[in-house]
């Protein structure tokens, strides 16, 4: 009996990685414009590294703990997909929230809640590929996630430029306060955000445990008799 992995169509592919776009508008609108938004509250130059060491030192812990999870993981959303759903809810949130902070400190502290909901929702995407594709369509999921990764953060970087060009969105405000350019961008992406990793959730299955343990033997009985 042949249990090889199915092979997925383009579009099904396209559907399973169109999540890693809202999320590459989540880090890219972080990593463009929290700085802004850290000396607009006040910050001065010299304190921002020390309010950005959120970044690294949450993934590294949020990641392997969330790709342990989420490998343990089963139930009516499936494996990875509980994660999507929880994760995007909550960095869209944080996406809402961080430029309308009413001081430094909770803009620093939305700067660790954003970045630890991003890798709850990014580390089982990556695992999703895995899952769901044979080897000989693996390259082209990462490279489908690739693709969206570099789209999400060239729009996402150029949002608050967008704003003021194209729709004459204010970029300046009074001293204190966060550009109304920065807080539609910022608005904008936690809507795209959501409905990528929505659309994601629900075009794309996933196999269950047992399924995956049967195409994984499969797998390595394959190899052995190469």
């Amino acid at each position: 009996m042949n249990n090889n992995k199915p092979t997925l169509s383009f579009w099904q592919i396209w559907n399973m990685c169109f999540g890693f776009l809202g999320i590459q508008f989540g880090f890219a609108l972080q990593n463009g414009n929290v700085s802004r938004i850290f000396q607009t509250l006040g910050a001065n130059v010299d304190d921002i590294p020390i309010l950005w060491v959120a970044a690294p030192l949450t993934g590294l812990i949020v990641q392997p703990i969330i790709g342990y999870w989420s490998d343990k993981t089963w139930n009516k959303l499936g494996r990875r997909r509980p994660f999507f759903f929880y994760g995007a809810i909550l960095t869209t949130l944080s996406l809402f929230i961080m430029p309308n902070s009413p001081s430094l400190w909770i803009a620093a502290g939305m700067l660790w809640i954003m970045d630890a909901s991003i890798n709850v929702t990014m580390e089982p995407f990556r695992a999703l590929v895995s899952d769901n594709l044979p080897k000989k369509q693996r390259a082209t999921g990462y490279a489908m996630q690739s693709f969206f990764i570099g789209i999400g953060a060239v729009v996402a970087s150029a949002l608050p430029w967008m704003m003021t060009n194209w729709f004459d969105i204010a970029n300046t405000a009074p001293a204190g306060q966060i550009p109304d350019s920065v807080k539609f961008s910022f608005y904008f992406g936690a809507v795209v955000l959501l409905v990528a990793v929505f659309w994601t959730i629900f075009t794309t299955k996933e196999y269950s445990p047992e399924q995956l343990e049967s195409f994984n033997e499969q797998e390595h009985s394959d190899a052995q008799n190469a």
